[in-house]
């Protein structure tokens, strides 16, 4: 009798050790993303995430948070991106073929801007997070703004616009006040049908091979266990590079572009829904795209012209007018940019240009 119930406490004893350790496990994965089981609150610095090891601005991730790239970025000012995913203890992202991948609740996309300056330094300006609310599933959003020494980031919701001397991809100096946007802004580019959401992480923008890798960065989170559900490559959309000329087409390149730049605005659901300009790479309506379409609410940033595109005619197409244009009112995107990009403004030239003109 005495031995069975030893047994039996030892049993219990045994069973409530292993309980404690996993959940202390998934505490300690909880604690170092800033995930409660409660509602989720941002943390005042971020360093207090311990997201990275080491020199913070070095952004050096720990164990369990993976980098990511995608193939078409975003124009913001010439800004150097760094991007990673932190997700809860043992659990994935699902595959979806459209939109934004479904992620779990407490995952957290980090997303860094940094620029080059005079002395070809990197510097950081902010970081900005997006966080799955475990509570209501929702996501919520909160910038972080780098100090001058460059050893923290300090949480930021008001926006703020930062005198900088930075050099873009070929040397050129450009003297710009870089634009932090408060979390309001950031809810404009990332609502769609009232509900907000990640917009860069689509499968058809991760579809690709990094450079100086050998395995599809899809591929790659399935082997790590942190994607499930991905069919075969070969039945995944690709989203062309805008940039490669090689493997892609001047239309590709240019509808990608426009994609990412503008659709997640100009989309059915988006914040310029009621302008009827649809930029989505696969929207195939010529009017839907602007062809020959008169604008809705331009008003002066039209510019004096008629059409949101003249096929053919790139000079009195107003897509391009606002792309080549940093005036308030008239500039676009009005978010995310205060320099004219100008291998962006090139591209859509050459592509309007290669449109049939309309009689």
């Amino acid at each position: 009798m005495r031995k069975t119930y030893l047994l039996g406490s030892l049993l219990l004893f045994s069973t409530t050790f292993s309980l404690l350790m996993e959940q202390g496990c998934k505490n300690k994965t909880n604690q170092q993303s800033g995930i409660s089981q409660g509602s989720f609150e941002f943390k005042e610095k971020l360093s207090d995430y311990g997201f990275f090891k080491g020199k913070l601005a070095s952004l050096n991730p720990v164990d369990g948070i993976f980098h990511y790239e995608l193939s078409t970025p975003l124009f913001t000012d010439y800004a150097i991106k760094d991007r990673f995913i932190v997700l809860p203890a043992g659990k994935s992202i699902k595959y979806t073929e459209e939109g934004a991948l479904d992620f779990p609740d407490s995952s957290i996309i980090i997303k860094n801007f940094a620029y080059t300056n005079a002395a070809h330094e990197k510097v950081m300006i902010e970081t900005r997070l997006l966080v799955k609310d475990p509570k209501d599933k929702k996501w919520k959003v909160m910038n972080y703004l780098w100090n001058k020494e460059q050893t923290e980031a300090v949480k930021h919701i008001t926006g703020a616009r930062i005198p900088i001397t930075l050099l873009d991809e070929t040397g050129k100096k450009y003297f710009t006040n870089y634009q932090v946007p408060n979390t309001n802004d950031c809810k404009r580019c990332h609502i769609k049908d009232g509900t907000l959401i990640p917009i860069g992480p689509k499968a058809r923008n991760l579809n690709f091979t990094l450079t100086g890798q050998a395995v599809n960065q899809l591929s790659q989170w399935v082997a790590k266990g942190k994607l499930s559900g991905l069919p075969e490559l070969s039945k995944v959309h690709q989203l062309p590079v805008w940039t490669d000329k090689k493997h892609y087409s001047l239309e590709q390149r240019a509808r990608a572009y426009l994609d990412v730049n503008c659709a997640h605005c100009h989309t059915k659901g988006g914040d310029a829904y009621n302008t009827g300009l649809f930029l989505d790479y696969q929207e195939t309506n010529a009017d839907h795209l602007g062809m020959r379409k008169a604008p809705v609410s331009a008003g002066g940033g039209a510019g004096g012209m008629d059409y949101d595109v003249v096929p053919g005619v790139p000079e009195q197409s107003i897509l391009l007018y606002r792309m080549n244009s940093t005036e308030p009112g008239t500039a676009m995107p009005e978010l995310a940019r205060t320099i004219i990009h100008k291998e962006g403004v090139e591209l859509i030239k050459e592509w309007i240009r290669s449109l049939p003109k309309q009689k």
